[in-house]
């Protein structure tokens, strides 16, 4: 596996180089350039001793995986996807703490634009980690890198074999389990999410497994009030994970 993985768009890079300008080991770049913006990035890496290769757009798009790259791609070092066993060291170590976790679960997110949208506002909402099945799910890329804009960097990830099993040890070490579905009875604003909590996001289309459901220790809905019956799995993770920011501040 290479070491090394790449981050587009100038959100993105931006937060890289303001943040965490240590990692970056290449900025591809469009020389000829009128957007201030890009020229900025430039400038700044140009100033952090990085080194600047100069790219065409297509050339870009090829090293990126991504036709929105907005001008430049950063190659950075890979970040370390945390294994199962890796999450239950960081699980326990936050729990010695005597703070309360918030865990994202995405049960089968397929849509890496998805994935990127959800790790943006578990950035924002204070996740600890987030945490995907290790096979038939988006994992971290060029894209999820470039709508998370900077955070797929900085939010712990955890690729995990088993999301029945993990939730079932989580349960051991008293996190409370909170699935989201369309068919559950109680309300999201009617559930106690004030402790550590680990909330589980459904696939696209087809929401939770019935097996990672069973898991759970309530099943939550959201009031839908007009015609559609259903959120995009980004907006529905916003909307219950600034219901937990909500009811901590209020504690």
């Amino acid at each position: 596996m290479s070491k090394a993985r790449y981050v587009t768009g100038l959100r993105a890079v931006e937060q890289l180089l303001s943040q965490r300008a240590a990692e970056v080991l290449k900025i591809y770049a469009e020389y000829q350039t009128s957007n201030p913006r890009l020229s900025a990035v430039i400038d700044q890496a140009n100033t952090q001793g990085i080194e600047i290769q100069s790219a065409n757009r297509a050339r870009l798009q090829q090293i990126g995986g991504e036709s929105r790259h907005q001008g430049v791609v950063a190659e950075i070092r890979r970040s370390q996807v945390l294994d199962d066993g890796a999450l239950r060291t960081l699980v326990e170590a936050c729990l010695a703490k005597d703070e309360p976790l918030l865990i994202l679960v995405l049960d089968g997110v397929q849509d890496p634009h998805n994935l990127g949208a959800c790790i943006r506002t578990a950035d924002a909402a204070g996740v600890s980690v987030v945490v995907v099945p290790k096979h038939g799910a988006a994992g971290l890329g060029p894209t999820v890198s470039k709508v998370a804009a900077g955070a797929a960097e900085v939010v712990p990830f955890a690729a995990v074999s088993n999301i029945g099993k993990t939730l079932a040890w989580m349960l051991e070490y008293g996190i409370t389990i909170v699935g989201t579905s369309d068919s559950g009875e109680k309300s999201l604003y009617d559930c106690s999410l004030s402790g550590s909590v680990a909330l589980v996001m459904g696939r696209e289309h087809s929401g939770l497994r019935t097996n990672v459901a069973a898991r759970c220790d309530e099943l939550v809905s959201l009031p839908m009030c007009g015609s559609v019956s259903s959120l995009n799995v980004s907006v529905a993770a916003g909307i219950c994970l600034y219901e937990v920011v909500r009811q901590r501040e209020n504690a």
